[in-house]
């Protein structure tokens, strides 16, 4: 085969000793080249001359003509390469020229000819002797494509074009060329092992390090295709490579600038992996390290914005600051860092309203400014994205007209500075509206809210139709709308302000934070003014918040999610009564429903039973169960990570695999018979939860108190309560506090006054509308069963013992609620539904009793009647079922656990403690540590079926989220107990065992000869209740409360 490539040095051998070696194949030695020793395999081989009148002969001559020719070419191309003289390297490529005619295509040498010519010419036109770079690079390419891979000079053809690239790249600077070296050298470095010759050239400073620098220099590119090329580049830097830093920052920036423009949420969580990767290989003292950490705040901030975890604001805060301290006063750059920490500031303020942050904002932004006097590259953008947007802040608290005007005057500065194809000229024409419509509000100066919509239409005529800041102008064109409407009073203005509430709600490539913010604005107003949209905007509200919760991997982290939205605690009770007022009774069960069960459902998806699958489809209900519990354990694994990185990336996992659930979802919806699956449930769905009695929905919302009975057929019923109103309820629960506060210290035999005046309040203008519905209506059977479902303040009050306590004038008393039926209560509808279709699973029962009267130091007070109150349950358990009883050092967190897995009912008598800021910390005081309602949750129990929680504040909902529902009892419920008896308040453990006493002997020892029946619950605790009147006080009885079938 023809030589090929660069000069590496001269054979000094004879003919006699190449002739020595005979048919044996050698190795030559040569000086080392770059500091590797060259290694070439020689083997002599002696050629005959043939008949000269046949064709070998001139095969023979044409060879030795072609070798000599290639000899001639490489002398004159060494004699250039020690000369510089141009003559000889164009008689080099005349030599090599030459060849490449004599060697066709199909000629075994083709290739070795066209890198012979090119190389030659590769060098002159580094050295500027040669122009015609083009031709080089093809001959290369030509070389490349007959040594495919495998051959054994594939490597060193593929650099060789690689180097023409990147010269060409040198001396024209086409991106195009620098993409594609970079492209070649991702598939050419594997295979360059360490310690080769290939690998010291391809590896150096004019190789692989030039082609990533070349590349780090390109613009910004967010398309596929651009970040594919980031990808690349990365992976040419391994770790302890140099430039690996700057390769990953940019390759960050693309995938940022991606997310700014299509607003997935897993290029900005990408993003912020990447560039805590940067800050880790940069330790303090690197050059570069503020810089990148300017970046990770820059982008945990976005994500905030996208996302509303409060974690990234507060380390976004945290780490301007370092920045800040790393760029003190006279460093170029810190003009930079004061504005993006005002900027960061600003953000916290609206979110936590500490007027301390803006003041602060305004002093940095101030002195930002300070460092950029106009004419500084950077002077328009301090004043629009920081003093200007925290004045106008500042003006929407305080209401001083001065800030208002100076914001106005910076944003028109910022807006006069920059290029009509600026690319964030539509932040400052929309920041601009929002600051004329605030002087409109006040001045109701036409000129200015005509300006402001003009403004917003522009900024939106700048933006694609799915880039994400398009729903922020939506939102300012909608401010102005009804800025307008406010003053004006036109409907049409009415009508556009609530089309750009729509437009903004559901904006999709916009953070589900903001949209749901939308939404609940959207709600608000709708109502105020009558509108037609108003469920709508409910609708469009649970929706969004539904989507939002599911990107949340754990159970805390949604309620802490959900309960960040503090203005939409009343959303569910608004929107059923926005559904009542409208006569839609069926839409308002849906809604209410909906809205307040949230956290539950999103808990059970992935406990959804799916034995009607198994037989229509065994495979697909096959991977439904096993992705739920991919997806469930990621949500388990990410709970307890604390490290920032080791979460996003956790966080990416569950993402991943919960795109996977959903597709399986997908599939399983489009099977005829299960339409619904997983779907908020329909009326006719919920009300199977009627199935053994009414449900009684009770709604109190600011708009409007009333109730809705669910039959066990036909449509809904509604009871208007005229009487009631929001804040009269709000005072009623209150009241029912200081008096149950005030009943325990009064002697037993005391009367509860208090409490007799408040439980006659409840059943007059609450329970009896309700009961004369029940009884005129639905012709509902003394003694038959309903169900209570309260909202809001209804959670808080006792309505199943509302109580007229009067006389008739036959001097019998007039009957209570408790009287006329057996009363339960349910958190949900979906919940007794839930409860009801798992009573199909009966299995032998077991019973245990767990108890722990000495909780340890600091737990609580002992509680002296624990053990004598577990004994005496464990007596009135019929003999037929399997009785045990843990107690004392038994009584820990884990046996407690075990013994709810492993036992079909359960009777629990310690200390219980209701959280009301974080309800999953909810527990139950056992020996060693809490066994908390996140505990229970966790745990599935299907054939659970019983429990009596004999423990203080089992069954009081969450300050937070009232609506939620979330409780011991209602955990308990969760988790498979289809039947559950709690508390509403504080047990006086002295009393309660009376209470617990007749309880059991209802259950077990009356007519049903001791069968063990979890639906008799509520009948044997509304017997125990009249059974113990002379023995416990008003409030103690009234404490037990069922929930369930």
């Amino acid at each position: 085969m023809l030589g090929s490539g660069e000069v590496i040095g001269k054979l000094q051998m004879s003919w006699d000793e190449l002739l020595d070696h005979g048919d044996e194949p050698f190795d030559p030695s040569f000086p080392p080249v770059r500091g590797v020793y060259p290694s070439i395999t020689l083997k002599v081989a002696v050629v005959h001359t043939c008949d000269n009148q046949t064709d070998a002969l001139s095969d023979s001559l044409i060879d030795c003509e072609i070798a000599r020719d290639t000899d001639a070419g490489h002398t004159q191309f060494v004699k250039y390469v020690t000369s510089e003289n141009v003559s000889d390297l164009n008689a080099a490529v005349e030599h090599f020229q030459l060849v490449l005619d004599q060697c066709p295509v199909s000629h075994p040498d083709h290739a070795a000819a066209l890198v012979n010519l090119a190389y030659p010419c590769l060098q002159g036109y580094i050295r500027k002797d040669l122009q015609d770079i083009d031709a080089t690079t093809s001959l290369f390419r030509d070389a490349l494509v007959l040594r495919p891979q495998r051959h054994p000079d594939h490597p060193l053809t593929l650099y060789y074009l690689t180097e023409a690239l990147t010269w060409r790249h040198n001396k024209k600077n086409t991106a195009a060329d620098i993409r594609e070296a970079a492209q070649l050298y991702r598939g050419l470095l594997p295979l360059c092992p360490e310690g080769t010759y290939l690998r010291s050239i391809a590896a150096g400073p004019n190789g692989v390090d030039y082609v990533i620098g070349g590349c780090n220099n390109l613009p910004i590119d967010s398309s596929d295709e651009g970040i594919h090329l980031r990808r690349v580049v990365f992976e040419l830097c391994p770790l302890g490579h140099q430039l690996r830093p700057s390769a990953l920052h940019w390759l960050a920036q693309a995938v940022e600038v991606c997310f700014q423009q299509c607003g997935s949420i897993d290029d900005i969580y990408e993003t912020i992996q990447l560039r805590r990767e940067v800050v880790s290989l940069c330790p303090e003292g690197h050059a570069d390290r503020d810089s990148y950490l300017n970046n990770l705040a820059l982008s945990l901030e976005s994500r905030f914005v996208h996302q509303g975890k409060p974690n990234d604001l507060d380390e976004a805060i945290s780490l301007h600051e370092e920045v800040l301290r790393l760029r003190p006063v006279g460093d170029k750059y810190r003009y930079f860092s004061l504005g993006n920490l005002g900027g960061t500031l600003i953000i916290r303020f609206n979110k936590r309203d500490n007027i301390d942050d803006l003041t602060r904002a305004i002093s940095l932004c101030r002195e930002a400014l300070a460092l950029c006097p106009p004419g500084h590259l950077r002077h328009d953008t301090t004043l629009n994205n920081n003093l200007a947007l925290a004045l106008n802040t500042r003006y929407s608290k305080l209401h001083v007209s001065e800030d208002l005007n100076e914001a106005i005057d910076r944003y028109r500065e910022s807006l006069r500075l920059k290029q009509h194809d600026h690319p964030e000229r539509h932040v400052t024409l929309r920041n601009l509206s929002s600051a004329l419509c605030s002087r409109f509000t006040q001045t109701q100066e036409n000129e200015d809210v005509e300006e402001a919509i003009t403004l917003c239409q522009e900024s939106l005529a700048d933006l694609p139709s799915l880039h994400p800041d398009r729903h922020h102008s939506y939102c300012r064109l909608r401010e102005a709308y009804m800025s307008r409407y406010c003053v004006q009073y036109e409907p049409a203005d009415l009508a556009l302000a609530v089309e750009n509430f729509r437009l903004a709600s559901r904006h999709p490539t916009q953070g589900f934070p903001e949209r749901i913010m939308d939404a609940i604005v959207w709600a608000r107003h709708a109502e105020f003014y009558q509108h037609e949209s108003a469920l709508e905007a409910y609708m469009t509200f649970f929706e969004l918040l539904d989507g939002h919760l599911t990107t949340r991997s754990s159970t805390i982290s949604r309620r802490e999610a959900a309960a960040a939205f503090h203005c939409a605690r009343s959303l569910p009770v608004d929107a059923a009564s926005c559904a009542t007022r409208r006569n839609n009774l069926r839409h308002a069960v849906e809604l209410v429903e909906q809205g307040r069960g949230q956290q539950w459902s999103l808990a059970s998806r992935l406990k959804t039973p799916v034995e009607d699958l198994e037989s229509a489809n065994p495979k697909l209900a096959h991977r439904y169960l096993e992705l739920s519990k991919h997806v469930s354990d990621a949500a388990h694994s990410s709970a307890t990570i604390t490290d920032g990185a080791a979460a996003d990336r956790a966080a990416t996992e569950y993402r991943r695999l919960t795109r996977q659930w959903e597709a399986v979802v997908a599939e399983i919806r489009d099977l005829r018979a299960f339409s619904r699956f997983l779907l908020p449930l329909s009326y006719e769905d919920l009300q199977v939860a009627a199935r053994q009695g009414p449900v009684i929905i009770l709604i109190a919302s600011e708009y409007s108190c009333s109730a809705i009975i669910v039959p066990t057929s036909g449509d809904p019923h509604h009871v208007p309560l005229p009487s009631v109103a929001l804040a009269e309820l709000t005072n009623l629960k209150d009241r029912f506090a200081r008096a149950i506060r005030h009943a325990s210290t009064m002697g037993p035999k005391v009367p509860r006054n208090d409490l007799i005046v408040l439980l006659r309040t409840v059943w007059d203008e609450i329970m009896l509308p309700i009961v004369n519905v029940l009884q005129r209506d639905l012709k509902l059977q003394f003694h038959s069963r309903i169900w209570l479902c309260p909202t809001a303040a209804f959670t808080s009050i006792p309505l199943h013992a509302a109580h007229p306590f009067r006389t008739n004038p036959d001097r019998s008393k007039e009957p209570c609620l408790e009287d006329l039926y057996i009363c339960s209560y349910t958190p949900t509808l979906s919940a007794l539904v839930r409860s009801r279709q798992s009573m199909k699973k009966r299995v032998t029962p077991s019973f245990v009793t767990i108890g722990q009267g000495q909780p340890g130091t600091g737990k609580g007070k002992a509680l002296l009647t624990v053990d004598s109150e577990l004994e005496l349950v464990h007596k009135l358990v019929p003999t037929t079922a399997n009785r045990i009883t843990i107690s004392g050092d038994a009584a820990t967190r884990t046996g407690a656990l075990e013994a709810l897995q492993h036992n079909t009912w359960v009777h629990l008598a310690c200390h219980g403690k209701q959280d009301r800021t974080q309800p999953y910390n909810s527990h139950f005081v056992m020996r060693d540590a809490h066994l908390t309602l996140l505990d229970i949750m966790e745990r599935d129990i299907p054939h659970a079926e019983f429990a009596f929680l004999s423990a203080c504040h089992t069954a009081v909902g969450d300050e937070e989220t009232p609506d939620e529902v979330i409780h011991l009892a209602a955990g308990l419920q969760f988790s498979g107990f289809k039947s559950v008896v709690g508390t509403l308040w504080e047990v006086d453990d002295s009393v309660a065992k009376h209470v617990v006493e007749a309880f059991y002997k209802y259950m077990f020892n009356m007519k049903a000869d001791g069968v063990m029946d979890c639906s008799k619950a509520a009948w044997a605790l509304n017997c125990a209740t009249h059974a113990v009147k002379t023995k416990v006080p008003l409030e103690q009885r009234m404490v037990f409360i069922h929930i369930g079938v």
